[in-house]
């Protein structure tokens, strides 16, 4: 299983409700500082298991790689 702080996916609700995905990838420096670039994908879900089947689907994304907000 994937340690909780370098979950790659974060599944969330905005502002309007609808559920968003946001691929995460962590990368360090040459001081061994972590360094996490997100990106909002620009499909909107209406449930999170939507949102997980399509990180399934695209991102071959693993059962445990998911955190939520």
């Amino acid at each position: 299983m994937t340690d909780p702080k370098s979950r790659p996916f974060l599944i969330n609700k905005d502002a309007d409700g609808a559920v968003r995905l946001t691929v995460r990838s962590m990368r360090y420096n040459s001081q061994g500082y972590p360094l996490v670039d997100a990106a909002l994908q620009p499909e909107v879900f209406k449930t999170a298991s939507a949102a997980r089947a399509f990180a399934r689907d695209n991102f071959s994304a693993q059962p445990g790689e998911y955190s939520s907000k």
